[in-house]
Formats: C-alpha cells, structure tokens, sequence
C-alpha cells in the first residue's frame, strides 16, 4: 500500500549535501523531516563511482564536515572506499538512520499553492508532503551519455564510469576509453596493465599536476585524536593556502603561467617522445578546465599497449571506433568517462513550482539561484551545490556548510513569520544576485582561458563555479534577507473570511 506522511522538511539525495542538511536540522533541533534516497545506502557520488582507482583530488582534511572531524583518514587523499565509509559513518554517529527513506527515487515534487507545501512522489508508490524540501542530489549525479554514431550497435561491452561492471574482465581486452576527466585519469593508469591494448579518446587534453598524496602516519592519527585542536589547524592550513590562490583563477589568470610549467615539468619527465606531448599538452590556459592531479597518468599513457587518439571518437562501426581524423580502432570494451548532466540536471524537470511549470522549463534559458539556494517562483525549496556554487581550486564541503547556514536560517524566518508561510524569491532579487555573479565572471580563468569545460551550459554561460572565496560565500549566505523574498500566506476562501469576519464581530 502507498504510503502518506507528512514532515516539516523532505531532504532530497544523502551525499555530502544530503546528510550535512540531515545533521544540521537536528543540530537546529528539527527532527521532524526524511531523507529520500533513490539507492539503497547513503554516500551520493562516492557511492556510484567505484571504479578502479577512484579518489578525491582535494585533501581529506578539507574534504571533511567540521562538525566531524575525521583522525584517521588514511591517506593526504583519500580513496573512494574510505570517504564512503566516512559518510556512513556520518548517518550512524549523528542518528540519521531512522530518517532516512532508502530506495525512494522522486518522481515528481509539486508544489501546492493552497496547503503552501510540497506533494511529492516515488518511484516505489509513497506520497509525502513537505513544508519545505532541501535538494542535495548533486551535480555529479546523473550519467551523461555521449550521442555518438553507431554506439548503440556495438557488440561488445558499454559502461560508464559511474555505473563499472566489477564483473567484467578486462585482462587481455581491447579497451577504449573516452573521455580525458578527473575519472578517465585515474581508470587508465589502473586498468592499463591488465589491458591487450588501451586507446584513449581525447578531444581536448587536461592539465595534470602532480599529486601529493602519501600515507598519514599512525603518529599524526593519535596526535589529531589526543589533540583535536590539531586537525582543525591542519584544516584551516589547507584552507587558507586555496584561499590564496582564489585570486589567479578570478581576477589574474596571467599568474597561472607558473603553474602551467610545473603541469609541463610533470609532463615530461614521464612522457619522452615528442609527438606523444604535443598531444598531451593543452592550448588552453591552466585553470579554464578543471585541474587534474595524478603521478601515474602519463607513465601509463607512454607504455607500449597504450594509444591516444587526439581528434575525439566520431563514430562506431561495429566493433570498429572512428576518430574525428578517421582513424579506426577496433575494440571490445567501450568505457565512458564522459562526465555528468551538471548545467542540465534531470532533478529539475521533476520539480513543479507555483505556476505549473518546471524547474528545468524556468532554467532553460540560463540557471540562476538567490545566493546559489532558492530559485523565484518554487516557495520554499532550496537546494545544495546549486548554480554557481562550484569551485576550481578547493572543497565544496565548505560550500556545502554555508549553504547549511542558510538552509538554518532560512527555517528560522519561517518560525517567526509563525503559522503558515512559505518563502518565495523574488525575481528581482534572483536577477540581481546572478548579474553580480554573472559580471565578476567576465574575467574569471573559466571564461577568459580559451576552453569550454562542462562549467558552461548550452549557451557558454558559466553556470557552474563561483567567482571568489569560500570565505566570500560564508558572509554571503549567512543570514536570509527577507527583503528578497515575497512572503506567502494561504489564500483567503469564502469560509476562511466569514470565519474572520465573525470572530471580528464577537
């Protein structure tokens, strides 16, 4: 039988943003809300990419809530296995459990403008309505696919980097990899010495840095446990040095030249033949696409059974892959690291706000968020990691908090509006907000570098990352203005106002 309950707020995803929104409503001393998670156990993106080599390329110091401070973190940075234990760890210390609403995928969230709540459907036939939803699903959710000629058609093995086949054997295989990202990076030094032959599909070279990674001492472990203090000055370290450097991707892209020797350094110490860099090295400034970090990229690309075709895989005939110079590759396994829907994540086609139409139908222009939270015309709902929230350089956990403080603050308002209300953006303020952002980006590193990364929608606007500090976006998302909202109250009916009229009367 369908279920129906109703809570004060429905969580939408248990990632990073999910489970931080989780503990800070208890912290806020609201117990009165669920987790709708579409899998079966927690974790988000750390929970759907396990593929081989998978790891955080921000230390996990940083990669960390405050609120939970982490003393044994095995590795400067860390692997996927560790951070999803992490997070479960997270859902059990803070009591999350019993909140939590497994294999429940949302289907559709609609919002009903006479009971000023939000009705919302799954997958699996339950119907819960909410005062307000908090959207964490994540820009790294979601596979994109590619819509490549003929790939439908090959016989042999298909799969995305966030959905490996662990049952699948490569040893001895003809593997194609598409795609130069933060995952094809790590998948191709893992499984080059199992393949018969690897070719990587390029169409645009990354900058890839050297990665500091080393195992944590047992020393460190029992100093950051005896001595918390410890591990918060290790964080607000690591912090501070990417708050730094902020300035070069926002302001100076110039000072970047730097950077790009040591990428080029790293580059030639394991890449030896010339033709073979010159089509691993990028014609872009460093910082326009994301920065990469690996020690076992390019020795793997410079081994014998490896290829890397530079022109972008164009079609497949076959068991046969075309290159966009016509080169043709024959192969038995097709391995996409060909990113995520980010700029237009499918979430928002299930989100129906107060005038009937979509979330994905308001953004199809451009997407844009009051403070990167709460969009104009879908009363109180918010969500975590949305537009123009993303960083080049640092954790989005630090996003992912100020966002909390505002999600706190913005329930708060709701308490001393007191009775029913719900909050809804103005479109003047929404407006302002993404010109400002929108204008600070102009001479960002992301628009000015000379690449298109996938920090651009359709239309080459960059949607995705924040043009300043971490720091800036703490003060910016601290409180909520409510000169900025329109404040909602539940329509007057014919019976609602006699009502009123005669209690005025006695």
């Amino acid at each position: 039988m369908a279920q129906h309950e109703h809570v004060r707020v429905a969580v939408i995803g248990s990632g990073f943003g999910g489970l931080g929104a989780a503990v800070r409503l208890r912290r806020e001393g609201v117990t009165d809300f669920l987790v709708l998670e579409r899998a079966g156990s927690v974790g988000g993106t750390w929970r759907d990419n396990s593929y081989p080599g998978c790891a955080c390329d921000v230390p996990s110091h940083l990669y960390s809530f405050s609120f939970a401070p982490n003393p044994d973190w095995p590795r400067t940075f860390s692997g996927q296995q560790h951070i999803r234990a992490y997070l479960e760890h997270v859902a059990d210390t803070f009591g999350l459990r019993p909140h939590l609403r497994l294999d429940h995928e949302v289907t559709v969230m609609r919002w009903d403008n006479d009971e000023l709540h939000w009705v919302i459907e799954t997958a699996n036939g339950s119907t819960i309505t909410a005062d307000a939803v908090v959207s964490a699903t994540g820009p790294l959710s979601d596979p994109k696919l590619p819509d490549i000629p003929g790939l439908a058609a090959f016989p042999g093995k298909v799969f995305h980097s966030a959905q490996w086949d662990h049952d699948y054997d490569l040893s001895g295989k003809r593997v194609a990899v598409i795609g130069t990202g933060a995952s094809a990076i790590q998948i191709v030094p893992e499984i080059q010495p199992k393949a018969g032959r690897l070719t990587l599909f390029q169409r645009t070279p990354p900058w890839v840095m050297p990665r500091m990674d080393r195992a944590i001492s047992g020393a460190e472990k029992w100093l950051h446990r005896a001595l918390p203090f410890t591990a918060t000055a290790r964080r607000g370290l690591l912090w501070g040095i990417r708050e730094l450097q902020v300035g070069a991707f926002t302001k100076h892209p110039n000072q970047l030249g730097l950077v790009e020797s040591i990428a080029k350094s790293n580059m030639a110490r394991a890449v030896k033949d010339p033709a073979l860099r010159a089509k691993l090295t990028p014609s872009y400034r460093i910082g326009c696409k994301r920065i990469l970090l690996s020690n076992a990229y390019y020795p793997a690309l410079a081994q014998p059974n490896v290829d890397v075709v530079d022109s972008g895989l164009s079609e497949v005939r076959g068991s046969t892959l075309v290159g966009s110079d016509g080169s043709e590759t024959e192969a038995d396994v097709i391995i996409l690291g060909t990113g995520f829907h980010v700029t237009d994540m499918p979430i928002a086609s299930r989100v129906v706000g107060a005038d009937g139409i979509t979330l994905a139908e308001s953004w199809k222009d451009e997407m844009q968020a009051l403070r990167g939270a709460t969009a104009a015309g879908f009363p109180n709902w918010m969500t975590i990691i949305g537009p123009n929230t993303g960083l080049g350089n640092s954790s989005m956990i630090l996003m992912i908090e100020s966002q909390l403080n505002y999600m706190a603050d913005y329930l708060r308002q709701l308490d001393v509006l007191g009775g029913r209300a719900a909050l809804d953006a103005r479109p003047s303020a929404v407006g302002a907000w993404n010109r400002r952002v929108q204008d600070r980006m102009k001479r960002t590193v992301w628009n000015t570098g000379g690449c298109t990364s996938w920090y651009l929608d359709a239309n080459g606007r960059n949607t995705t990352v924040w043009p300043g500090t971490t720091a800036e976006f703490r003060r910016a998302t601290r409180s909520v203005d409510l000169g900025e909202y329109e404040v909602i109250r539940p329509p007057v009916t014919h019976s609602t106002a006699q009502a009123v009229t005669e209690e005025a009367a006695r």
